[in-house]
């Protein structure tokens, strides 16, 4: 692998921005090579060859008639070796620290040298980038440093506290003695101080600190956030076990967020490094000088080559974590701060294989049974399709999406969108695409099984007496599917189903949590699964109050169905208003409030369509048709403009963003196109309208339904590329991870 792809695989990705821009650097050496072949070609040149002298002579740049920052100094006084200088300028009111490396160029008056000044004029700009954010990211962990410092204080008081009463009362007074990264656990502590107390005092630990601090270990949930509503109290400390148990859980996962940081920052410079490395020895190939010595001797005198804060803070955290939260095991501790990636598992790779090979095997099996036995022809036919296929379509809705799902997650890997820190995905857990996969192609055998199976069993005249039987696969069915994701058993990715099973819940109750970005994204897939909803509905009906041993049902004749009907196609986009009103009162903005009235019209279209198709009439056909246009129209601006981020009029890229990621642009606008097409099937969907006179009404519904799903899909990568550019414009890299105490305002350490 090239040099500058490697560059490129390991950059943090939302700090893509901040490192140097190697593939730039790379494209002026081109320009400087072409012009020295050209000059090293033979007087009599071909054609081709003047004309390409020609046009890159045209496009050179001007020299100027005056004397630059880059030959300001004599010629003559530069020794002949010398083919830079490079010093630290400090511009006017700027302070000693962030002075600005400049290189001076001794050989700008040489014919064709304005790439070559212009190649160092970047390189500075790209040095001092990475040193300023450098800088700035090394203050920042130092401040959180600090930050964590004082978290430790209060938990080793509270751990003292609840363990030890007596002692801050009798031998120590209101002091103990506790150093953050010192490696010694508390009881260590207190017979260190009982054998020295002559030492010095200032570096101890006061137990006054719990009188000063504020706990936050309530875990988030319905009925804690219920309480904060009607008790209004702060939280303080009760000195309960419990307290210390969550209060150290949190602080742990501080601890492995600030080591990761604190690894990235170390791998940043280095990567850093070998780039001015590669890039100035480069340099020296094209032009053959020797300029590559003396810049990095800078490189390597910069601050950017002396990482000595990170790399002791690295050490410092690492013991400290080792000892009061690996007991003292080290082998665990950097296991758990040092997460290994997931790697590719062979048998993953052929179980796909085989199950979609299955798949394809039983859907030629299913087909040739069709057209054998000529069913579509058959006197059963529309009972089969108004009662069994609804059934089976179930699964299909279930493994489109998983589908697209995997498509999304190969997409995103491919153009490195980090979707596995947007989501708060474990490292070591997460699913890839084809772990998705396999669970897709799993779950479409087992549907396919089923269908080919009640199929035999409808002809088999041997069979023929088990119509209950019959009936009962898709239950059966149904059942496994609930069973397997909801067994506590760390068996086919527990950790994910439980990930899954957790957001459902917050989806659910949406007004009482705090919304995050799994949150509201599993909520606009739950809009694009209406029909699955609606599927569900038409399960507890046939099965619970329907003759399913006849194949028949009076479900449509129910007025109590036709009102859940409406209900259950209205609850994931009331979840989602719900969750836009929880983000506009936490953070005081009224943009969640505008896409809480897209959900809102959605709903107004939802209800009017559907009793205008149950009752009919001049009117409500007006009211629905204009509901339906303005949720329609008001949808497809949103998708576009906000969680697209396109349609920009004053973007470098013309109606769209000044950020993307893919290479070719016409794909933005197809998928816009697509969007629009595919808003307009979705429509039709969750407002009931499915009439074709070549298609059956429950083809017509599962083709509809399954065009929304694949628009869901389209909408999910442009969704999470905007979220992952957004994220890169303000180099979020870390997720913030909530401290245990919060001190009061005017509290000074002791």
């Amino acid at each position: 692998m090239k040099f500058g792809k490697e560059f490129t695989s390991q950059m943090v990705p939302e700090w893509e921005e901040a490192y140097m821009n190697y593939n730039h650097l790379k494209t002026i050496l081109k320009d400087i090579l072409i012009f020295r072949r050209l000059q090293t070609s033979p007087p009599h040149q071909s054609p081709e060859n003047g004309e390409l002298l020609e046009r890159h002579l045209l496009y050179r740049a001007f020299s100027g008639l005056t004397t630059n920052r880059f030959n300001s100094h004599n010629d003559r006084s530069i020794d002949d070796d010398q083919v830079i200088l490079v010093s630290q300028i400090q511009h006017e009111e700027q302070p000693q620290e962030s002075w600005n490396y400049e290189t001076m160029f001794f050989r700008s008056s040489e014919e064709g040298a304005e790439n070559e000044v212009m190649f160092f004029r970047k390189l500075d700009d790209e040095f001092n980038k990475a040193i300023c954010f450098y800088k700035r990211q090394v203050d920042e962990v130092m401040m959180e440093a600090e930050e964590l410092n004082k978290q430790m204080d209060a938990l080793f008081a509270l751990r003292v506290r609840i363990s030890a009463p007596h002692i801050h009362l009798t031998i120590f007074g209101n002091f103990l003695k506790v150093y953050l990264f010192k490696g010694l656990s508390p009881f260590e502590e207190i017979r260190e101080l009982e054998e020295t107390p002559e030492r010095d005092q200032t570096k101890m630990v006061s137990l006054e600190i719990l009188n000063h601090v504020k706990i936050n270990v309530t875990p988030e949930s319905a009925l804690s956030t219920l309480k904060t509503i009607f008790d209004a109290t702060k939280s303080d400390l009760s000195f309960s076990k419990r307290e210390v148990r969550t209060a150290q859980a949190k602080l742990k996962q501080a601890f492995v967020e600030f080591h990761r940081k604190l690894r990235l920052l170390k791998s940043y410079c280095f990567l850093n490094q070998l780039a001015f490395s590669k890039i100035m020895k480069k340099y020296d190939k094209v032009t053959s000088r020797n300029a590559s010595k003396a810049y990095l001797e800078m490189v390597k005198s910069s601050y950017l080559s002396q990482p000595d804060e990170v790399i002791k803070l690295m050490e410092r955290v690492e013991s400290a974590f080792i000892t009061h939260f690996a007991n003292a095991n080290r082998s665990q501790g950097m296991s758990n701060l040092r997460s290994i990636a997931k790697r590719d598992k062979h048998r993953v790779t052929f179980l796909v294989g085989c199950f979609f090979g299955c798949s394809i095997a039983l859907v030629v099996a299913i087909v040739l049974t069709i057209h054998a036995r000529d069913l579509l022809k058959s006197a059963g036919r529309d009972q089969y399709m108004n009662n069994i296929f609804p059934l089976y379509s179930l699964f299909a809705y279930i493994v489109l999406h998983m589908l697209m799902y995997a498509a999304n997650i190969y997409f995103w890997k491919r153009f490195h969108v980090n979707y596995t820190f947007i989501f708060g995905f474990k490292p070591t857990t997460e699913l890839g695409y084809k772990e998705i996969l396999l669970l897709s192609f799993a779950l479409l055998v087992l549907t396919l099984a089923a269908v080919l199976s009640n199929l035999e069993m409808e002809m088999d005249e041997r069979t023929q007496s088990f119509t209950t039987l019959t009936e009962l696969v898709p239950l059966g069915l149904v059942t496994v599917v609930l069973l397997v994701m909801v067994c506590p058993f760390n068996i086919m990715y527990r950790s994910s189903r439980f990930f899954l099973i957790v957001s459902l819940w917050r989806c659910v109750c949406a007004s009482l949590y705090k919304v995050t970005f799994p949150d509201f994204f599993l909520g606009d897939q739950l809009t694009s699964q209406v029909q699955l909803l609606r599927t569900v509905e038409f399960y507890i009906c046939y099965y619970g109050w329907g003759d399913f041993k006849k194949r028949s049902n009076t479900c449509n004749q129910s007025n109590i169905y036709e009102l859940f009907y409406i209900f259950i196609a209205v609850v994931p986009y009331w979840f989602r208003f719900l969750q836009c009103m929880r983000q506009v009162f936490e953070q005081k903005d009224y943009g969640p409030g505008m896409n809480g009235l897209k959900y809102l019209s959605t709903i107004v279209a939802v209800v009017t369509r559907t009793i205008y198709v149950q009752r009919r009439g001049t009117t409500m056909r007006v009211i629905a048709a204009s509901s339906s246009g303005v949720a329609t129209i008001y949808n497809t601006y949103w998708d576009m403009v906000e969680d697209w981020g396109l349609l920009c009029k004053n973007s470098k890229n013309p109606w769209l963003r000044d950020k993307l990621i893919l290479p070719n642009k016409s794909v933005y606008f197809v998928a816009m196109v697509m969007n629009v097409i595919l808003r307009l099937a979705w429509m039709q969907t969750v407002l009931d309208f499915h009439e074709a006179p070549w298609l059956h009404r429950s083809t017509m519904i599962f083709v509809v339904a399954s065009l929304e799903i694949f628009r869901r899909g389209l909408w999910n990568f442009f969704r999470m590329e905007n979220e992952h550019l957004n994220n890169v414009g303000k180099f979020r890299a870390f997720k913030s991870v909530p401290l245990p105490f919060s001190y009061d305002d005017g509290y000074k350490e002791l």
